[in-house]
């Protein structure tokens, strides 16, 4: 009979944190076992989480970053949702084959829509024609989604990315996955606990506030671990990656449009945005890695002596580097660029903060071409923040358009990132874990690669 079992993705936490501040997470490596696992470049959530769930390198499932340059379109896009992206044959497809009656519910992993899975949940706000932005959950089946609302209130999107996060929406996630698997049962569950992205970036993970997110987040873990151990079920903890300490922000696309490469487009309303079609060439910014795409082949091998002169940059990966990475795949830049270990890349392309465009100020995931942490802290600049914000939340509220600035440009903020290969011999804090409740599966050195093989012979073979 297989096994049922219980995957749960918490998010940028390393094997060094495992212990006193986070006692049931470490009750269950002291009943199974616990090793530091090997990841990916770029070490990232998108590319990670397709590695775990195909046990295949980004050159094989194609999910090169949390976001790429789409060619054919002439724009960047992060953060797309859809699973027909993503290459290889997942674990739950795996296990189908091997039992026609194993059902998964996946729950706010990501590249949920259109997975062929049995239960999914995962955000997708809403946007009436007037520009307005209803918060909403995207589900399969449909009407999942308004049972766990009913039940639980609305999906707290604020509070899961932005100013605001707080533990609540990885409450909500447990909560939803324990309403699962009290109606469903699922064979195997895959939930993703997002809680420590938010203060260990912000603040970086030495700072003494995280032990309190570490305390927070093991809290809702250890729901769901007592309530999977009580049914039966085997229970994985994992990571995707460990943030690890920052102090310099590189601008990339400024150094690419100081030397001639980069173009932009002067907008009616005065600010400028990234011309990628026109541009010779520009990065797509994604933590500590970027993706560099070059217009003309003549071009890269200057291109990528001047990056590799830019302050902050330890790496630029042509096509021929790539290939070691397992990050040699067409939606790859021509060139990939990783950041020393205590840097990272913003995307910011204009020269004054002044004809910065409007969704620079604003949480705007998916209209900004490269990731922004800034996002995570309203603006220290502006005066009455709290204010400002009740103001343009009323409008809300009213069913009026509103226009959320209250983020800063000041890149120097941020103190945690992630995105490169953990520095040799600090695997236990710059890498992360992988925590199995079962030793049939123990082994001393695992890669991410290894994850989709080592659960299902946990399901069917242990």
């Amino acid at each position: 009979m297989t096994k049922p079992l219980v995957v749960l993705n918490v998010v940028g936490l390393a094997p060094n944190q495992v212990g006193p501040d986070t006692p049931n997470i470490a009750a269950l490596a002291q009943r199974g076992f616990m090793r530091p696992m090997g990841t990916v470049l770029p070490a990232v959530t998108c590319s990670a989480q397709s590695t775990i769930l195909t046990g295949a390198l980004p050159r094989e499932h194609g999910i090169v970053g949390n976001g790429w340059y789409f060619r054919d379109l002439a724009e960047v896009m992060f953060w797309r949702q859809s699973n027909q992206l993503v290459g290889g044959e997942r674990i739950y497809e795996a296990a189908r084959r091997r039992d026609p009656s194993y059902t998964t519910a996946k729950l706010f992993w990501w590249y949920n829509m259109y997975a062929p899975v049995d239960w999914s949940v995962t955000p997708r706000p809403s946007y009436p024609a007037d520009g307005r932005k209803v918060f909403d959950s995207y589900s399969h089946p449909a009407e999942l989604k308004d049972e766990l609302q009913a039940k639980l209130g609305t999906f707290p999107l604020l509070k899961f990315w932005g100013p605001g996060t707080d533990v609540s929406s990885t409450r909500w996630i447990v909560d939803a996955a324990l309403e699962v698997q009290r109606r469903h049962n699922p064979t195997l569950s895959l939930v993703y606990l997002p809680h420590l992205d938010y203060n260990f970036q912000r603040f970086g993970p030495h700072d003494p506030r995280c032990k309190q997110d570490l305390r927070e987040v093991d809290a809702e873990a250890g729901r769901l671990i007592d309530a999977s151990l009580a049914r039966g079920a085997e229970v994985v903890v994992l990571s995707e990656y460990a943030i690890t300490q920052v102090e310099r922000p590189v601008h990339l696309n400024r150094v690419l449009r100081e030397n001639g490469y980069l173009t932009v487009r002067r907008e009616q309303l005065g600010w400028e945005t990234l011309d990628c079609g026109a541009s010779r060439a520009f990065a797509v910014a994604d933590h500590q890695l970027a993706h560099v795409y070059v217009a003309n082949p003549a071009d890269v091998q200057a291109v990528a002596a001047l990056l590799n002169k830019t302050p902050g940059v330890e790496r630029v990966l042509d096509r021929a580097a790539q290939r070691e990475f397992g990050i040699d795949h067409e939606r790859a830049g021509e060139l990939v660029v990783v950041a020393d270990e205590k840097s990272w890349f913003t995307y910011y392309f204009w020269l004054d903060d002044a004809v910065a465009p409007d969704f620079a100020r604003c949480v705007d995931i998916h209209r900004k071409p490269g990731y922004d942490p800034v996002e995570l802290f309203v603006d220290p600049k502006l005066r009455f923040p709290k204010l400002r914000v009740a103001r343009r939340l009323a409008r809300k509220l009213l069913g009026f358009r509103y226009y959320m600035d209250v983020i800063g440009l000041d890149a120097s903020i941020i103190r945690g990132s992630h995105g490169r290969l953990p520095v040799p011999g600090r695997e236990l804090s710059d890498g992360p874990v992988f925590i199995a409740s079962n030793r049939a599966i123990e082994r001393d050195v695992i890669a991410m690669t290894d994850v989709k093989g080592m659960l299902l012979q946990l399901q069917f073979d242990s």
